[in-house]
């Protein structure tokens, strides 16, 4: 049985800018009062309420004018402006069983049609026959009046709570029910009466809560929107985030101005301040001068992760400056007391990072490699030493291969790798996470070493994000790949491979990195060897592997970071899929030198807005299938067995062309590559037009059939043409 559904009175849409009138449309809000919200939930949860609003909205068929969602640590919050009073009325159409099985040679309903108006709720003289591709069948049509929203949201507000989901849930009371926090006070009014519903064992009214300490004890009665945000900024709460969001930057503005100093730019620090914040006041502290002698990433990173602090730079020197801006969220006449107990608990944060840089300082980067041993870098991969043993190796054979005559590289390489790891041992790093790579770098240079050694064990993890800054230093580019094909071989092997949006190991923002610096920094080296040598080091240290083959093993990894190039190509370079497609095709198997498959990539890109390009690959694609039908074997083409003058002219065409083809290519000349082939045009039409391929004679057949395998292996010599589509067709 089927069933359709079609709006009998479409509710037409209210005008930008002008509310329906009250008999016909009416102000809906719903408040979820809870417990302070961890700030990284609520922009999520915001985004979710909003797209399941409006989902269930159109589900239940209630039009609106706008809707839009609020929030704080202690409040989500939904307002839809000109809300229908109801829902949009419907007819409903339902297909039951055919003409022949409803009724009986006599005319009369059978079962089957009794039992089909009964389930749906009308009589069997209303139903209609119908004729349909597969004959005559019932139909039940009946008129669905829509029901008063106020009834629909009684029901459709607790589901729409119930639907919020977040990172971590908690349960907190008998109901068993599930949220980020416990749930404290619900407010749901439409057209400025409460709705009486209950979730989370509450039951909602009209009463919300504001700032914890700027806030009445008694609370706040809301009537409608306007007066519940009027009446919590009154109580010190600004329900906008995009308000705070303005009003903080306008304050770090002003605090900066009135200093001198430069704001260490974060957004992500910002979004914390945002979220953490319903009266964001922003105040400017200090702490000692002494502290400068420590990095400034260990300082800048204590007050980022601690405290929730933004940094300040000198604008001229662009050093740290023994200052920083906390945003409170409170208001007071005199904030001084806030500012002092700021700076007290930084002192302490930045004494502890103080200690932990001059303790880690007393022992050397090369004293703590040999305690990786007892360091997991996996339970099915082994130890952190024994990746760092395999980062070493790879180091030293992609130094070599990218500069082979280059001793100096390759020593520097090495050594960094040896000690790329210790200062995941450090008290630092073990206090700052983040940091690993930059004190490894800044150990090394303390201990001595070279600055290409330190600077590239601090590059190592770059990019750090999917658009993060790249290894500087040839030295750090060596490093980061050996770590990450290290790292993306090491899981591909043992069978832990991302799927779908899962990817626990991060494995796709790695062979992302290892595809932006492999081309952003114009390295011409072969990925597949690469590929091949961190397999074989993985395998060499024993660990038992997936159940796939050598050569299966080695095509998912290449073909893993095919993928990351495709994304690539697409996002930085538009460039179409199709395009992408044809030359990473033929690149399995062959040496696997990106940059030159980009450039290929761009150079085919380029060609195919050409006018003639089209009517090009129409031609090939023909003599394509005539080709791959017949399974050809290839064939010497014997030219004294040519009928027509175009078979000679195409053969002709063919050998110049590809000599043509081939010089630019060794030229790394992709643009005139292409256009040899475009120029292969007029002959590939000429024969077609003059020619049989298959001809009565065997021989004159299979001799049409080699040299459209020559053309067609000429073109393929570039990039496999057969994955072009043709634009405005369905090829």
């Amino acid at each position: 049985m089927t069933q359709t559904q079609k709006p009998s009175h479409p509710t037409p849409s209210a005008k930008k800018g002008k509310r329906s009138s009250s008999a016909t449309a009416a102000e809906l809000l719903l408040e979820i009062g809870v417990e302070e919200l961890p700030y990284q939930f609520i922009a999520p949860a915001l985004a979710t309420l909003k797209d399941l609003a409006e989902q269930l909205f159109k589900d239940q068929r209630l039009s609106f004018q706008s809707l839009r969602t609020l929030g704080t640590p202690r409040r989500l919050t939904l307002v839809v402006e000109g809300l229908a009073t109801l829902q949009t009325s419907m007819v409903k159409e339902a297909m039951g069983p055919s003409k022949t099985v409803a009724f009986d040679p006599a005319g009369q309903p059978t079962r089957a049609a009794i039992g089909f108006a009964a389930g749906q709720g009308v009589s069997v003289q209303d139903l209609q026959v119908r004729q349909t591709p597969k004959g005559d069948y019932l139909f039940a049509v009946k008129q669905e009046e829509g029901r008063p929203t106020k009834l629909v949201l009684e029901e459709l507000l607790p589901q729409l709570i119930a639907k919020l989901t977040f990172p971590k849930a908690m349960k907190w009371n008998s109901t068993g029910a599930r949220f980020a926090r416990p749930v404290r006070w619900l407010v749901a009014l439409y057209g400025g009466a409460t709705l009486p519903i209950e979730s989370v064992g509450i039951i909602a009214g009209n009463k919300t809560e504001g700032h914890r300490v700027l806030g009445a004890a008694k609370g706040l009665v809301v009537r409608d929107a306007e007066s519940y945000l009027k009446g919590l900024e009154r109580q010190g709460v600004t329900a906008d985030p995009q308000r705070r969001r303005h009003m903080i930057e306008e304050q770090i503005a002003a605090l900066c101005k009135e200093t001198g100093f430069v704001l260490n730019a974060d957004g992500d620090l910002l979004d914390q301040a945002v979220y953490t914040t319903e009266c964001p006041n922003a105040i400017i502290g200090s702490f000692k001068p002494a502290y400068l002698d420590v990095p400034q990433e260990i300082l800048i990173t204590s007050m980022k992760e601690h405290q929730g602090f933004f940094s300040l730079m000198h604008k001229e020197t662009g050093k740290l400056v023994p200052h920083f801006i906390a945003v409170t969220n409170n208001r007071a006449k005199d904030m001084g007391l806030i500012r002092e107990g700021n700076e007290r608990v930084l002192a302490a944060r930045l004494a502890d990072a103080k200690f932990f840089f001059d303790e880690d300082r007393k022992v050397k980067l090369e004293e703590r490699v040999a305690k990786l041993a007892g360091v997991t870098f996996h339970q099915k991969l082994g130890t952190m030493e024994k990746k760092q043993q395999r980062i070493r190796k790879l180091a030293s054979f992609i130094a070599s291969s990218l500069r082979p005559q280059d001793a100096e590289l390759k020593q520097a390489c090495e050594r960094a790798a040896d000690l790329c790891k210790a200062d995941l041992l450090t008290g630092v790093v073990g206090e700052f996470p983040e940091l690993q790579g930059i004190m490894g770098g800044e150990y090394a240079k303390h201990d001595g070493e070279s600055e290409a050694v330190s600077q590239a064990i601090r590059e190592q993890y770059l990019p750090r994000s999917i658009e993060g800054e790249l290894p500087k230093t040839t030295a750090g580019q060596v490093l980061s790949l050996a770590d990450r094909l290290d790292l993306v071989a090491a899981f591909f092997y043992v069978g832990l491979v991302p799927t779908g949006s899962e990817d626990p190991f991060a494995l796709r923002r790695n062979a992302t990195a290892i595809v932006r610096i492999i081309l952003e920094s114009h390295l011409r080296i072969d990925v597949g060897s690469y590929v091949d040598a961190a397999r074989n080091l993985v395998i060499g240290d024993g660990f038992r592997g997936a159940p796939d083959s050598e050569q299966e093993g080695r095509r998912r990894m290449t073909e893993f970071i095919f993928e990351r190039v495709r994304h690539y190509a697409r996002v930085v370079h538009a460039l179409r899929d199709d395009v992408i497609e044809a030359v990473l095709k033929q690149a399995h198997g062959k040496a696997l030198d990106l940059v030159d498959l980009v450039q290929r990539m761009k150079a085919l890109e380029s060609v195919t807005t050409k006018p003639e390009f089209d009517p090009l690959i129409v031609g090939f694609k023909r003599a394509h299938r005539l080709v791959e039908k017949e399974q050809w074997d290839r064939k010497p083409v014997d030219t004294a067995r040519f009928e027509h003058p175009t078979e000679s002219a195409l053969y002709q065409a063919t050998v110049d062309e590809r000599e043509k083809m081939k010089s630019a290519m060794t030229r790394g000349d992709y643009g005139q590559a292409l256009d040899a082939l475009v120029r292969l045009k007029p002959a590939i039409d000429a024969f077609f037009a003059a020619v049989m391929v298959n001809a009565e004679d065997q021989a004159v057949r299979s001799n049409r059939l080699s040299l459209l395998q020559d053309v067609d292996a000429f073109f393929n010599s570039f990039a496999d043409f057969s994955q072009i589509v043709v634009q405005g067709s369905r090829e």
